[in-house]
């Protein structure tokens, strides 16, 4: 991956004769190979590429990959919680308040509701437009009432004034109790006892994660009564990437928009219907990583539902889709009634045509010798993973050593599974290691004498070939994998190593011993050139061009 920092935006106006692609994800580019591929392929083939992702930090950033334009954007997170959640509950909010998160809120949910009604405005005319009375006048309302608020916020507190004139404005009476007010709601005499005592972080962390009755009913509510709309409510978060990205978009005027995943279908919609009320025709291809009803949710209960109903609504607005495997491809065209069944481009390596420069192995990065048997997991850590079961055995596999190649080697998970081994007296047998570029992935990993793919059971799992699958296969190495239903029975059909029953201590154990036993006898699958042809970004990179080209066609 090639990495050159830049100074200035690239100019809107495409030098190619395919035409300008914006290319979207939701994450911050480098540890996303198949994101990484489709922008070179796409650069490659003619399209001019522009890759927006998200910063990890506060700083936006500006780079190539190749010939691609990438540009990382902050992401806001004042709208990731609800204004009740700033504050403690409603009986102690006079004594225990914790001032400025709820200003910021504010305004950015005045911004995300100009954005909603601009794009539900789209494409609508004449008397479509009437329907939209009732929520512009809504709307209208709420946001004179808190600019009010606003207006009165600068006036009266001397750090949100933009000006020391408007500063002084205000009594000396008015700053003089404006300063001493938050003191002393949020001080040791009066908040803090009040706060912790009848208050406790525990009840805190339940509005946080939806975990309240009211919360419970609100889900209830808004699936019930808008089964596409009621995300707004129930996981306003998503408008921060349409803030962060939508104006960008705009400028760029694409011809065709690529949102890879759930939360960049809204934003590639959105901008596809806003460029279809300038006059500008722009179409948009939808890229399903996972079936979002099969995966595991985090904490916070709103979330599953949210994000179903926001991928539910948008949908419809692809002009063409892509996914990772033929079940997954089946389950979206009826899940959303789509008029053709999504192309499948799988995440397989890119083997092909650049030879990566890789300073060192796995092998070597861990510091064992040739004869050390070693086990890798390279991928997302995550207790759905599966990777406990690789720690835990590893008291019972006297030698063998286990490498986790990770996104964020200190990452809290990964710490607990190192604090895991130190407590079972085989720290010294577990190496983690950070990603590598993807095009470095293969020979970097093949040095190990088994890759594993220790995964639960949940729906999502069970219905495609995931990119570490693709990987060990090209580094040649023997497979040890769960019973996940699509892996299982690929390893099973081709020879390629074993499969164990997932989360069973002594089922994994028996799977490792065998492979280690006779590697050799799993790696002969490989000879067959063909197996891993058909599993190269090559052949997929057809695919993925020939969609681009079926989107851009003039409708029939």
């Amino acid at each position: 991956m090639t990495l050159k920092a830049r100074d200035e935006a690239p100019a809107v106006v495409s030098p190619s004769g395919n035409g300008r692609l914006v290319m979207l994800v939701d994450n911050a580019v480098t540890g996303d190979s198949r994101v990484q591929k489709e922008a070179r392929s796409a650069a490659e083939a003619g399209w001019d590429v522009v890759l927006l992702g998200i910063a990890r930090g506060s700083e936006e950033s500006h780079w190539s990959l190749g010939d691609v334009d990438v540009r990382l954007l902050c992401l806001g997170t004042d709208l990731r919680l609800r204004p009740r959640e700033f504050q403690p509950p409603r009986r102690h909010r006079l004594l225990a308040y914790r001032p400025g998160r709820l200003v910021r809120f504010r305004t950015r949910q005045l911004t995300a509701w100009e954005a909603d009604l601009a794009a539900r405005r789209s494409g609508r005319t004449g008397a479509a437009l009437i329907t939209l009375w009732p929520l512009r006048l809504r709307l209208a309302f709420a946001g004179a009432w808190i600019r009010a608020r606003l207006a009165c916020t600068r006036r009266l507190t001397p750090a949100a004034s933009s000006t020391t004139a408007r500063t002084n404005a205000a009594p000396d009476w008015a700053r003089r109790a404006v300063r001493r007010w938050p003191w002393l709601r949020h001080g040791k005499w009066l908040a803090a006892p009040l706060y912790w005592r009848r208050s406790p972080a525990a009840a805190m962390a339940r509005r946080r994660t939806g975990n309240t009755w009211t919360d419970r009913l609100r889900v209830r509510l808004w699936t019930s009564l808008f089964p596409r709309r009621g995300w707004r409510w129930l996981h306003p978060h998503l408008w921060s990437y349409e803030l962060a990205m939508g104006p960008v978009i705009d400028e760029l005027a694409p011809d065709l928009i690529h949102a890879n995943d759930f939360r960049m279908i809204g934003v590639g919609a959105r901008a596809k219907l806003r460029a279809a009320t300038a006059g500008r025709d722009v179409r948009l291809v939808w890229d399903a990583h996972e079936y979002i009803p099969g995966t595991k949710p985090p904490a916070d209960r709103r979330w599953l539902p949210a994000v179903c109903a926001h991928e539910a609504e948008y949908a419809r607005h692809a002009d063409a889709v892509l996914t990772v495997s033929d079940e997954l491809a089946r389950l979206l065209q009826a899940r959303h009634r789509l008029p053709r069944r999504p192309a499948v481009v799988l995440n397989a390596p890119d083997i092909t045509g650049r030879e990566p420069v890789v300073a060192t192995d796995i092998r070597a990065a861990c510091g064992l010798r040739d004869d050390d048997p070693l086990l890798v997991y390279s991928g997302a850590a995550a207790e759905q993973r599966g990777l406990r079961i690789m720690v835990q055995t590893l008291p019972r596999l006297p030698g063998v050593h286990v490498a986790f190649v990770v996104p964020r080697p200190g990452d809290a998970f990964v710490r607990a599974q190192v604090a895991l081994a130190e407590r079972l007296g085989v720290a010294d047998r577990l190496h983690v290691l950070d990603y590598v570029p993807h095009d470095q992935v293969v020979p970097f990993l093949a040095g190990a004498d088994a890759g594993v793919i220790p995964i639960h059971h949940w729906p999502n799992h069970e219905l495609a070939l995931i990119t570490k699958f693709f990987e060990y296969s090209h580094a040649r190495l023997p497979l040890i994998v769960s019973d996940v239903r699509t892996m299982a029975a690929t390893v099973r059909r081709t020879g390629q190593g074993e499969v164990f029953t997932a989360q069973n201590a002594g089922d994994y154990l028996r799977a490792v011993e065998t492979v280690l036993a006779d590697a050799a006898v799993y790696r002969k699958v490989y000879t067959d050139g063909e197996l891993l042809e058909n599993w190269t970004w090559h052949r997929q990179a057809g695919v993925l061009l020939d969609t681009y080209r079926q989107a851009m066609a003039p409708p029939a």
